[in-house]
C-alpha cells in the first residue's frame, strides 16, 4: 500500500472515530431497564426524545445500531448470549417486525450484507421478492391504486433469507434468534412516537383487519401505552418449531397453515373502490422461493474501497457511477468553494445523481433475467464520459438522457441511437428499515429491509373459514411488485422490453444499497446503510462523501442535512439546515428546489482496523439506537 493510501486511511479512520456532541445514540447500562425486553411496557428514553449523550464511546464486544430501540436491545441479547452478528441482525430483522411493522417483517425481502472478519469475504444474500408464475407485464394496465392491493404482493422471501443466513454463518438456530421477537409481540412493547405516528395512515386503514389494530375507532395507540400483536407471536412459534417450510408450504397437519394466509390475503382487490384486483400467488410460488446468494458490488473512491449491494438492486452500481463522476472534482476543498453544502458540492452532487438516475431508469434490473452491462454502467471511460456533462455553476439541461455503456461492456457492442421513449413510472416505496451490527469477533452485517411502502398493502395475512373468524397471522403483505414499470416500457437503445418490466418470478429492481467502506488495504472499517424509496441510493452517497471528502466523524456524517434527486428532472429536495445562499444558487440556476425534506435513516457501526475497537452512530430522523457491549 502507498504512503498516501495510508495517509487517507488514517486520517478517514481519525474522523470517524472523533467525539460527537450528544445525540442521536442511547447507550444502553445495567441501570437502565427500559431498553429491555423484560420490562415491555416503559417507552425507552430514547423514543421520548431524550437520548443519553453519547460521545464516540468505544466497544469490543459488539454494536448494534438499529431505528428502533427494542429491536436493538433484541439484538444486543443475541450477542451476549453468545450470538455472532449475523444471529443479532436476524434476531432484529423478526423484532422490527413487531414494533416497526409498517416499514419491514416476514412479508417482505430485503439484502443482508455479510462480512466475515475470518477469511475476509463479503457476500450478500438476496431475499428480494419475487413476481408471481403468472404476473405480466401489463398486470397494472387500468388498476388504480395498485399497490393497495392484492396485485402488488410479491412472494415474501425474508424467512427464506434468514434461514440461509444462520444455516451458512450463523451461530444460533433460527428458534433461538426468534426467541426476543416471540417476546415482545406476545408481551408487548410501549408504542413509541414514530409507531404511533404512522398507525392511522390511510395505507394502514386499508382493510378492515389493519385498521381494527393499528387504528380502533379511529384512533391510534397514545405514546407509550402496550402494544401487543399475539397472531405475530403465534406465527413466530410456528416458524421456531418447524423452520421456514412452515411459512413456504402448506401443511395443515402440522399446523402450517401460513402459506394459506398469504395466498387468501394477496387475493385482495380493495372492495371500497371499483376496478379492484388481487394478486395472482399460488402455493406452488411459494415453495419454489429461494434466497440467493449474492458477490456485491465492489468499487473504490479516492484510494477506499467499497462493497455494495449489486442486481436486483440499482443502488451498487448508481452510487458507484455518482461517486466516480465526481472524483475528479476537489470535493471538500473549502478553499475551491467545495465544502460540505456549499453552492459548488450541492450543484455537482445534484447533476451526477440525475445522470445516474438516467442510467438507473434503463439499464438496472434483475440480472438473473435482462443483459445488465453492470461493467459498462461503471467502466472509468463510460463515468468520464457521462461526468464531462457536470461543470460546478451550471445546470445539466434539457434534462440528461440515458447513455449507452454497451460497448464499454463488451468492445465488440457498438454503440446504439437513442430512440425517443417514455420515461419508465414505478409506485411509491418511501418506508424500508436498515440496521447495522458488528461482532466481538469483527464480523459485520448491513441489513436492509422492506414491505415497500408504508404498511405494504394494508391487509394482514390470513384468511376465513367456513363461519370461522377471521385467521390472522399478524404480519403485513407487501406491495413490491409496484417496484417494476407499471406499464411495459421499450429500452430506447435495444428496443427490447424494459429491464424493469414484469416477468415471472424476476425480481423487481430494488434501490436498497447496504454498503461497506473498507480501507485501501481491505480492512473494514465502516458498515451502513438507509431505507427511503429511491432516496435511499442518495442517503449512502451523501454519507460517504462526509466520510470521505468532508472528513466527517461517522455520527456527525449521518445527523449532516441531506440532498436527493430521484430522476432525470431538476427537482431537488433538500433537508432543513443548508445554508440560505445554496438553496438560492440552485434556483438561480434553474433548479426547483424544495426545502424540509426528511432523507433516509441511516445506522452504521465502526472498527478500528488497528485496535479491534468498535462504534456506532444512528439516526435522529427515527428512532435510531446504538447499543455497545459489554454494558457497564
Amino acid at each position: 500500500m502507498t504512503r498516501s493510501r495510508r495517509a487517507l486511511g488514517c486520517v478517514l479512520l481519525a474522523t470517524l472515530l472523533a467525539g460527537t456532541a450528544p445525540g442521536s445514540v442511547a447507550i444502553a447500562n445495567a441501570k437502565d431497564q427500559s431498553l429491555g425486553i423484560q420490562s415491555t411496557v416503559s417507552l425507552p428514553s430514547h423514543a421520548q426524545g431524550n437520548p443519553p449523550p453519547w460521545s464516540g464511546k468505544a466497544f469490543r464486544q459488539g454494536v448494534v445500531a438499529v431505528a428502533n430501540p427494542y429491536a436493538a436491545e433484541a439484538g444486543a441479547q443475541i450477542l451476549e448470549s453468545g450470538g455472532n452478528a449475523v444471529d443479532a441482525a436476524v434476531a432484529i430483522a423478526y423484532a422490527l417486525n413487531v414494533v416497526e411493522p409498517q416499514s419491514a417483517g416476514i412479508g417482505g425481502g430485503g439484502f443482508m450484507m455479510i462480512h466475515q472478519a475470518k477469511t475476509g469475504e463479503t457476500v450478500a444474500i438476496d431475499s428480494r421478492e419475487r413476481a408471481p408464475a403468472a404476473a405480466t407485464p401489463d398486470m397494472f394496465v387500468g388498476v388504480p391504486n395498485a399497490s393497495l392491493q392484492g396485485v402488488a404482493v410479491g412472494v415474501p422471501g425474508m424467512v427464506r433469507g434468514t434461514e440461509m443466513a444462520l444455516e451458512r454463518y450463523g451461530n444460533l438456530s433460527l428458534a433461538r434468534t426468534l426467541q426476543p421477537a416471540i417476546k415482545l409481540a406476545d408481551d408487548g412493547f410501549a408504542a413509541t412516537p414514530r409507531y404511533s405516528a404512522a398507525s392511522c395512515s390511510s395505507r394502514a386503514r386499508n382493510s378492515p383487519e389493519a385498521e381494527a389494530y393499528f387504528c380502533p375507532d379511529g384512533v391510534a395507540p397514545v405514546v407509550g401505552s402496550l402494544v401487543q400483536n399475539k397472531p405475530l407471536a403465534e406465527t413466530f412459534r410456528l416458524i421456531a418449531t418447524n423452520g421456514a417450510d412452515c411459512f413456504y408450504v402448506y401443511q395443515p397437519e402440522k399446523g402450517c397453515d401460513i402459506a394459506k394466509g398469504i395466498v387468501e390475503g394477496q387475493k385482495f382487490n380493495r372492495p371500497q373502490a371499483p376496478n379492484g384486483k388481487g394478486g395472482s400467488m399460488t402455493y406452488a410460488d411459494l415453495e419454489n422461493y429461494q434466497a440467493t446468494l449474492r458477490t456485491p458490488t465492489e468499487s473504490t473512491y479516492r484510494g477506499y474501497k467499497l462493497r455494495l449491494m449489486s442486481s436486483p438492486s440499482s443502488g451498487g452500481l448508481t452510487v458507484t457511477q455518482m461517486l466516480k463522476m465526481l472524483e475528479r472534482l476537489p470535493l471538500g476543498d473549502e478553499s475551491q468553494g467545495f465544502g460540505f453544502g456549499s453552492p459548488k458540492t450541492v450543484n455537482v452532487m445534484v447533476d451526477a445523481m440525475r445522470l445516474a438516475f438516467a442510467d438507473r431508469s434503463v439499464w438496472m434490473g434483475d440480472s438473473d433475467f435482462v443483459r445488465e452491462p453492470s461493467r459498462g454502467l461503471v467502466h472509468p471511460d463510460y463515468v468520464a464520459l457521462r461526468g464531462a456533462a457536470i461543470v460546478p455553476g451550471a445546470r445539466i439541461t434539457p434534462n440528461p438522457s440515458p447513455g449507452d455503456p454497451r460497448p464499454f461492456e463488451d468492445p465488440d457492442v457498438e454503440a446504439g441511437t437513442l430512440m425517443p421513449t417514455a420515461e419508465p413510472v414505478t409506485g411509491p416505496g418511501e418506508t424500508t428499515t436498515h440496521f447495522s451490527v458488528v461482532d466481538k469477533w469483527g464480523n459485520l452485517v448491513s441489513y436492509t429491509n422492506t414491505i415497500e411502502s408504508g404498511h405494504g398493502i394494508g391487509v394482514f395475512a390470513g384468511y376465513r373459514g367456513a363461519d370461522q373468524p377471521f385467521r390472522n397471522f399478524g404480519f403485513l403483505l407487501n406491495n413490491e411488485m409496484t417496484d417494476f414499470n407499471l406499464t411495459p416500457t421499450v429500452n430506447p437503445y435495444t428496443g427490447e422490453p424494459g429491464f424493469n418490466d414484469v416477468q415471472p418470478g424476476k425480481r423487481p429492481r430494488s434501490s436498497m444499497t447496504p454498503t461497506l467502506i473498507l480501507t485501501p488495504d481491505g480492512k473494514p472499517l465502516v458498515a451502513f446503510g438507509s431505507p427511503g424509496g429511491s432516496t435511499i441510493i442518495n442517503s449512502v452517497f451523501n454519507v460517504a462523501l462526509n466520510l470521505i471528502d468532508h472528513r466527517m466523524s461517522i455520527q456527525d456524517a449521518i445527523d449532516a442535512p441531506r440532498v436527493s434527486v430521484t430522476s432525470t428532472a431538476s427537482s431537488v429536495s433538500l433537508e432543513d439546515g443548508f445554508p440560505a445562499e445554496t438553496v438560492n444558487v440552485l434556483r438561480g440556476l434553474g433548479y426547483t428546489v424544495s426545502t424540509g425534506a426528511d432523507i433516509g435513516s441511516v445506522q452504521a457501526v465502526v472498527v478500528d482496523p488497528k485496535t479491534g475497537k468498535q462504534y456506532g452512530g444512528a439516526d435522529p430522523r427515527r428512532e435510531g439506537t446504538v447499543i455497545g457491549l459489554p454494558r457497564p
